[in-house]
């Protein structure tokens, strides 16, 4: 009997949670991201790279006209700090383009050189995205020591103030379409780039801190504040660049491995699951199972149990774009002194 192979894609039904529900929730989230894999807790049937480069697009307009709006402030304070977080808030808008190209390649169809299309673009997206983030805490980082030992004087305090507080909302509401598309459509470059566009969040705060300090008579405040904010940053690098790595590796969720398993193992006329092995390319789920099945079985037979399972792991898995599943037959136990067929396995 031949192993079974069949691609099999469809919709799914699954519905999206919202595990920061609540004020103390959302206030929780904005300090400790979310811990699961990336495309947990989604709707697949939203599922769409035409969602990212909506996502990407919006996010551009709006981290622009954010940008804009402090730099009109910077020409009349002359706020260092604020130019800092201005330059910082135009670079997040600029990691939009590199996503939005990534999310135009996954869109092509798979070809002879790219059997599995381009869906990959989006993790080296996120590469992207991730060094970004690091060279934003650097950024950070050297400009609060640089302010401490040279402090510069802030005009116009109250407008500076404000530009901090639109930098840091702008910012957030990126943040949270990011991530929400992002895990909708199981993209982990997406979330990666709304974990950075709260990096920036969070030093739009600390221009609105330094300006609260210097407003009470205590010029130091914004670059301890900036320190403070810097090491926020480089917590948020360690969970985006975590998140990336371990896509780049074709890491799963152990979890979604063992819901596969039972699901296969429930199969009628499956005697053993073999093995599974998933990796997610851009944000489609792809699968291989290998199945021990009843030996008895026709070739007919095999080919449409292997297809139930198919049918069995599509519906229950989110965002799967392809299984394969292959059906090997095994043999009842033998008696002793009594010779198996050669190439055959015992489940």
């Amino acid at each position: 009997m031949t192993a079974h192979h069949h691609d099999h894609e469809h919709g799914h039904h699954d519905h999206e949670h919202d595990p920061h529900h609540g004020v103390r929730g959302r206030l929780a989230a904005l300090f400790r991201p979310h811990g699961h894999d990336a495309a947990d807790s989604v709707d697949p049937a939203l599922e769409s790279s035409a969602q990212g480069i909506r996502a990407v697009k919006i996010s551009l307009v709006a981290l622009g006209v954010t940008a804009a709006l402090q730099a009109l402030v910077v020409a009349a304070s002359g706020s260092v700090a604020l130019l800092a977080d201005t330059v910082h808030n135009l670079a997040d808008a600029m990691t939009a383009v590199p996503l939005w190209i990534a999310f135009a390649l996954g869109r092509r169809a798979a070809d002879r050189r790219y059997t599995y299309g381009y869906g990959r673009a989006e993790d080296l997206a996120g590469l992207f995205v991730v060094v970004v983030i690091a060279l934003s805490a650097v950024f950070a980082g050297v400009e609060a020591v640089r302010r401490l030992t040279d402090p510069q004087p802030v005009q116009h305090v109250g407008w500076v103030a404000l530009a901090g507080l639109v930098g840091f909302l702008g910012n957030e509401l990126v943040a949270v379409y990011r991530i929400r598309v992002g895990r909708r459509i199981g993209s982990a470059a997406l979330v990666a780039d709304g974990l950075h566009a709260r990096t920036d969040g969070f030093t739009s705060l600390a221009v609105l801190a330094g300006a609260g300090g210097v407003a009470a008579g205590f010029p130091l405040a914004d670059p301890v504040v900036g320190l403070v904010i810097t090491v926020a940053i480089l917590a948020v690098l360690r969970t985006a660049a975590r998140d990336v790595y371990r896509r780049v590796m074709d890491a799963v969720d152990p979890a979604l491995v063992d819901r596969a398993e039972r699901v296969l193992g429930s199969t009628p006329g499956v005697v053993a699951v073999r093995a599974v092995r998933m990796r997610w390319i851009g944000h489609r789920l792809h699968a291989e199972a290998d199945l021990d099945i009843d030996g008895r079985m026709s070739v007919t037979d095999a080919h449409l149990l292997a297809h139930d399972a198919e049918h069995r792991l599509a519906h229950d898995l989110p965002r799967l774009g392809g299984a394969a599943v292959h059906a090997y037959p095994a043999l009842p136990a033998h008696p002793p002194g009594v010779a198996r067929p050669l190439g055959h396995r015992t489940a």
